[in-house]
């Protein structure tokens, strides 16, 4: 499927940017050896599909270990500068077009065939006389995703991995909660679908606002099939476990380095994947041998500042050397200190700093949870809501507010690709909406830092069948301004289940457990802890149009009333990762 010139120019400048976080800022020094480079090498599938490549091979009569990519976003051409720097250095580089794409045959849908394909590839190359045995695997974002795709796969081939901010199951890339992360996935996936569709003047918000979703696809005058299927399998079943990996972490046996940040779109993925490696794996040296970098980044920015705040030159690292470091040490066997390397490296936001640790969530951990207080009052900054560690004593008056859809909370910074802001913004703007509950801590008297994995316990009533409640962490400065940390959704009828699904009954308590995802922050003494709770965030996640219909299926959208309940029978509270200081 070809794009226009316009889809085609956008992803120029897209594959530019994932080319950047493949080649992670690779120096400009460059090794002594000649190269020659092949155009379109086809590289034969198990069912007879044949995927291009092209290839980097050093001009001496020996092999090398090889580095390969295999990408949706077009392979470059002899000017790839991973390609240039990495055979100049004794490595032989292979960049592939994943099935359907590029010049590669086959038909494109994400995530299908990248399991098989994957593992096809490195068992080709590593039967290729140029191939001394040993494959690392390279690239970000969806190119993060094929290495961890193929990895349980075990070639014998396939000795290391750098995913940078990766993925490892499309179903919780395309569900938060039950809530359907929209911006990302229909975003994303038109662009990449070869519908012909104007990216540079597309008016996201009245693209994103189209339904039903099930029928999303028809604004653009083309059936797009995989965003069909994407709304048709709303939980997860057997589509999507063919579309990810999430049983499979104990059949992982290769050392991995993910790579992330805390305001992309996968910092949790990233983080999480190498968790359950180190406890899941069979392998005990691949247990030891997993490794994370989180920084204070959005989708793979090695940036100092992000969103509204510049975190300094020490949200910089030196991705070309520690990438070198990494391939020498598991391809070539040479000592560059990788086995010194902590299990996870991360970036304290707010004290800006990087510190070592040996596990997630860290071991010294305190959950401490953060108990909801008001009069029925806590809507806008400017109400009486109170967050803090003293559990409520009395029957304190539950607050209310009023979800529609049709005017919901927009989104403003977080964690994002497609249509919205990434990163930390001032959240005060937002903060004056009546369909906001805001609930602050005094001032800090001092430091408290929040690193892990944050909970939203929210015992609440709807006027609905179905609903949702959402849930953000605020930084709140002494000059007032609020800064998000993280956040989260839940859709009320995934509650209890991700595949038995069950709606609520209107104007029952019910007690939904809503995940923030992760971060590393430190609130400063004279800061404020805050936490936000609405309905919506819109367009990162679809709006619920509160019908209790099947998913996707809504022309209508309807109102709701919902009360939030904080006293001593249903004391809702916000459960934060404190370490100790």
């Amino acid at each position: 499927m070809k794009m226009n010139r316009i889809t085609e120019h956008y992803f120029t400048r897209l594959l530019l940017f994932f080319i950047i976080i493949a080649a992670g800022g690779l120096s400009a020094h460059s090794g002594e050896l000649e190269y020659t480079f092949h155009k379109n090498v086809m590289i034969p599938m198990r069912d007879g599909v044949k995927l291009a490549a092209n290839l980097f091979i050093p001009n001496e009569e020996a092999a090398f270990p090889v580095i390969l990519m295999r990408s949706p976003y077009g392979k470059s051409d002899e000017n790839f500068s991973l390609g240039k720097e990495y055979a100049s250095n004794g490595y032989a580089v292979v960049i592939q077009d994943c099935r359907g794409k590029g010049d590669s045959e086959g038909v494109w849908d994400p995530f299908r065939y990248d399991v098989e394909d994957g593992y096809d590839t490195q068992q080709w190359v590593g039967l290729q006389p140029w191939c001394d045995g040993n494959i690392g695997t390279s690239g970000g974002s969806y190119v993060g995703w094929t290495q961890w795709a193929s990895a349980p796969e075990g070639s014998p081939y396939l000795r290391a991995m750098i995913p940078i901010v990766p993925f490892a199951h499309a179903y919780n890339v395309m569900y938060a909660g039950g809530a359907y992360q929209l911006s990302l996935s229909m975003g994303w996936g038109a662009l990449v679908s070869g519908v012909p569709i104007d990216a540079q003047s597309i008016k996201w918000d009245d693209v994103f606002s189209k339904i039903p979703l099930n029928k999303w696809d028809q604004q653009f005058g083309h059936e797009i099939f995989y965003l069909r299927d994407w709304i048709k399998h709303y939980t997860n079943d057997d589509y999507w476990k063919k579309r990810g990996i999430d049983e499979r972490f104990d059949e992982i046996t290769i050392p991995i380095l993910n790579i992330g940040g805390w305001y992309d779109i996968f910092s949790k993925a990233t983080l999480e994947q190498i968790a359950r490696v180190r406890k899941e794996s069979k392998n005990f040296e691949a247990r030891r041998n997993q490794f994370c970098i989180l920084g204070p980044w959005g989708h793979g920015a090695n940036q100092t500042k992000v969103g509204e705040i510049d975190f300094g030159e020490a949200a910089k690292i030196e991705w070309g050397k520690i990438q070198r470091q990494w391939y020498d040490y598991w391809l070539k066997k040479k000592n560059t200190g990788v086995e010194d390397w902590p299990a996870f490296y991360l970036f304290i936001m707010g004290e800006n700093q990087w510190r070592g640790e040996q596990e997630w969530p860290l071991a010294r951990t305190v959950f401490t949870n953060y108990y909801l207080h008001s009069d029925g009052g806590a809507n806008t900054r400017n109400g009486s809501g109170l967050l803090t560690i003293d559990l409520p004593e009395t029957e304190e008056t539950p607050d209310t507010y009023v979800y529609d859809p049709e005017n919901p909370v927009p989104t403003h910074g977080g964690n994002n690709l497609i249509g919205a802001t990434i990163g930390p913004y001032d959240q005060q703007k937002i903060e004056e909406r009546d369909d906001v509950l805001v609930f602050t801590s005094d001032a800090l008297e001092k430091p408290v830092e929040v690193t892990g994995p944050v909970k939203l316990m929210l015992y609440a009533a709807s006027t609905a069948k179905d609903t949702d409640f959402t849930g953000k962490l605020v930084d709140v400065h002494p000059d007032g301004k609020a800064y998000n940390v993280c956040e989260g959704i839940i859709r009320a009828r995934y509650r209890d289940s991700f595949t038995d699904l069950s709606l609520i009954e209107p104007g029952k308590v019910y007690r939904y457990e809503i995940d923030l995802w992760v971060t590393s922050n430190l609130f400063k003494a004279g800061h404020r802890i805050r936490l936000e709770v609405s309905s919506s965030n819109f367009p990162r996640f679809d709006r619920n149009p509160n019908s209790g219909k099947e998913f996707g299926t809504d022309e209508e959208l309807f109102k709701a009333t919902q009360t939030i309940f904080h006293d001593k029978n249903y004391p809702s509270h916000l459960a934060l990762p404190i370490i100790p200081r």
